[in-house]
């Protein structure tokens, strides 16, 4: 069997050249090559045979000529996983999970297909280890083992003459990075070898509707490794969030064809593997014995979840030339901004201060309606005063130092309701038109406003 002749492209202006360069002959780009397939002059011509007439064209409809079927779920039988999912697996559809190195991806897949095995056709494919290591996985989790099936196999040929002959409606391969195909020369893990090895893939679940998950490694930058077509490529990809040392594990759709994006599933590990966490509120909150400068509760809104979470800053007095803002669990960025807001409009300087700011529990909060609970920490810290326990905060900043509504304000409302707070600090466009039972709202519409209400 003659291999494919393959040409090195470059994925900033996408020239070809028949060898590798350091320094792209086209666009003068250092280090952008990668190998990739030649497309043989029969392949060009069939591909846009449509053009000449001499092929068949694809048929144009108009949309709402087009039936739109409900999409039928497949339950994992783990609820947090399937709120990630967007309520459950949809045949055909192709899951990228990344995350680093021990931090749960296998441990959650196998017990995701041990469970789904009982009354599907599952198929676990490893890569990285052999299936005595995770047999003995297994055993020590307590899985039942007798209906999952396992195959051993790097060879992307070999993979899909098996899954063609097993006909699994639920697949895992484990990883991508390990799979190679003969049509490429370089080895496993290589860009090439990775986007060519997961487009058959993805090409074998869309023929045959099975559900397909793939493992795919980080770099060391934390950002997923291979080529970035890779994520374009499936139809949606899940990341493991947090500390591999800590106990829990927090797993976030960054993108989702058939759900929510954002959305975040909680899971504690225990010797027994991942366990689901019922309420993941209590977990990101302290339960401080008493009250404590620059602590802020806020609630944030992950996907279609409102989660109430701890804001802690702490402000010193630097001894050095350029004072520290030091950030985790929030962007870097947006403390900066907001502590020049803070001194522009709330008459605060913190020039010559020490900055920390975390959000407890090692999740991650992108969204902006996280900026009036950093203010009133940082505010709290500094100037050495407690905020109330009961009290709950959220709302954005802008640069005019205007207080700005979030979404799903009154959602958040009724989550600090039904945890036991009684006051809440929110912007006046999420005023409640009706009351909220059991906790009392206060409204700013500026930063003077909501410093004042705090003071």
């Amino acid at each position: 069997m003659s291999r494919s002749r393959t040409v090195f492209s470059c994925s900033a202006c996408g020239g070809e050249s028949p060898k590798w360069v350091g320094q792209c002959p086209d666009c003068a780009a250092w280090n952008t090559l990668t190998e990739v397939l030649a497309m043989s002059p029969s392949k060009t011509t069939t591909r846009f045979s449509g053009f000449a007439g001499s092929g068949n064209a694809g048929v144009v409809q108009r949309l709402q000529e087009i039936e739109a079927h409900d999409v039928l779920r497949q339950k994992t039988g783990i609820a947090e996983f399937d709120r990630v999912l967007g309520g459950g697996l949809v045949a055909g559809s192709v899951v990228l999970i990344g995350g680093d190195p021990g931090i749960g991806k296998s441990t959650l897949l196998l017990q995701t297909l041990v469970g789904m095995a009982a009354q599907d056709n599952a198929l676990y494919i490893t890569g990285e280890e052999s299936p005595q290591q995770v047999s003995l996985r297994a055993h020590r989790l307590g899985l039942p083992t007798s209906d999952l099936k396992m195959l051993a196999e790097t060879r992307i040929e070999n993979i899909l003459t098996v899954a063609q002959k097993e006909k699994p409606q639920v697949m895992v391969i484990d990883s991508i990075q390990t799979v190679y195909t003969d049509l490429i020369q370089s080895a496993p893990g290589a860009v090439a070898q990775v986007r060519e090895s997961a487009a058959q893939l993805v090409r074998y679940a869309k023929q045959t509707g099975t559900s397909l998950f793939l493992v795919g490694h980080v770099t060391k930058e934390g950002a997923l490794a291979g080529p970035r077509v890779l994520e374009h490529m499936v139809d949606a990809v899940l990341y493991f969030e947090g500390d591999s040392g800590s106990r829990y594990r927090l797993i976030r759709a960054i993108k989702n064809r058939f759900g929510a994006v954002n959305e975040l599933g909680v899971f504690a590990m225990t010797d027994k593997g991942l366990k689901e966490v019922a309420n993941p509120s209590a977990i990101f909150l302290s339960h401080h014995e008493e009250e404590v400068p620059g602590s802020v509760i806020m609630v944030t809104l992950e996907g279609r979840r409102p989660l109430l979470v701890e804001v802690q800053a702490l402000v010193d007095e630097t001894h050095l030339g350029n004072p520290r803002r030091v950030t985790t669990g929030l962007e870097h960025n947006r403390l900066a901004m907001l502590l020049a807001v803070l001194h522009r409009h709330g008459g605060i300087a913190t020039y010559d201060q020490d900055v920390f700011a975390n959000v407890v529990g090692g999740v991650r909060v992108t969204e902006t309606g996280i900026d009036l609970a950093v203010v009133l920490a940082l505010v709290s810290s500094l100037r050495n005063r407690n905020l109330p326990q009961d009290m709950v905060v959220f709302g954005e900043i802008g640069l005019a130092g205007e207080i700005r509504p979030v979404p799903n304000g009154i959602e958040r409302l009724q989550e600090a309701a039904k945890h036991g707070f009684k006051q809440a600090l929110i912007p006046k466009g999420n005023a409640p038109r009706k009351a909220v039972a059991g906790i009392e709202v206060m409204t700013a519409s500026t930063l003077a406003e909501a410093l004042a209400a705090t003071s």
